[in-house]
């Protein structure tokens, strides 16, 4: 996935309301611009961190710009944008860049399924079951080379993991592709102590049969790209 237009670097001064961010730009101006995430941005929220933001061209949108990736103390760039991940996923998908999602007859995006949910991708295939992806934006990290999920408590999410359990009970296939947003991470695992039922529901899911894949990402000012498997510890 490449950034349509080149990003400007500013610098964070904070991000607050969920959606919100200020940032200083480079001749000394604050600039308000919309951050694409609803998860808490733990240890990326940091003030002084880089922050690489783009201009939609677009002057009647109420916040013209937006927070792309931040930039961390060690230089390490950050996706923060989950808007852009579900894109990012089906860019990898297509492009057999996951294997064990090869040979689809059909892709389809924001699917309804289980209670009230809507899966990111249904996929069908001319001689097996029809697979359902759930697609996870993974920034975490608080150890060296560990990348983690989820960053602060999601009930959205457990409801994912117990909705695609029931699809494989059903008797269909079911994934839950973690995106790992960041390139200095090699090992996944659950942050079991930001969100102990989620642990404990992603570990359900994986008896009961859903499928559990990481991948990393290549990520630089200009593009971001999936990458190899991210090995997935307990």
């Amino acid at each position: 996935m490449d950034f349509i237009a080149p990003l400007e670097r500013t610098r964070l001064i904070r991000r607050y309301k969920r959606f919100l961010a200020d940032v200083e730009r480079a001749d000394g101006s604050t600039l308000t611009v919309h951050c694409a995430n609803p998860g808490s941005m733990l240890g990326l929220a940091e003030p002084g961190f880089g922050a690489f933001i783009s201009d939609s061209g677009n002057p009647k949108r109420k916040l013209r710009h937006s927070l792309e990736l931040i930039e961390t103390g060690d230089g390490t760039l950050v996706n923060i944008n989950t808007g852009a991940v579900n894109r990012l996923a089906e860019e990898a998908i297509r492009a057999g860049a996951v294997p064990s999602l090869t040979g689809f007859s059909s892709l389809k995006a924001e699917v309804a399924y289980g209670t009230g949910s809507r899966v990111d991708f249904l996929l069908t295939f001319p001689d097996q079951a029809p697979t359902y992806v759930e697609v996870k934006s993974v920034t975490l990290s608080r150890a060296p080379g560990l990348a983690e999920f989820p960053d602060s408590v999601t009930a959205r999410g457990l409801k994912h993991l117990d909705e695609l359990a029931r699809v494989v009970a059903n008797g269909e296939r079911a994934m839950m592709l973690f995106l790992v947003q960041r390139s200095d991470c090699t090992r996944f695992q659950a942050a079991g102590d930001l969100d102990p039922r989620y642990a404990a529901g992603l570990a359900r899911a994986m008896e009961a049969g859903v499928e559990i894949v990481c991948l990393g990402c290549m990520i630089d000012k200009g593009s971001i790209r999936v990458d190899a498997p991210i090995e997935i510890v307990a």
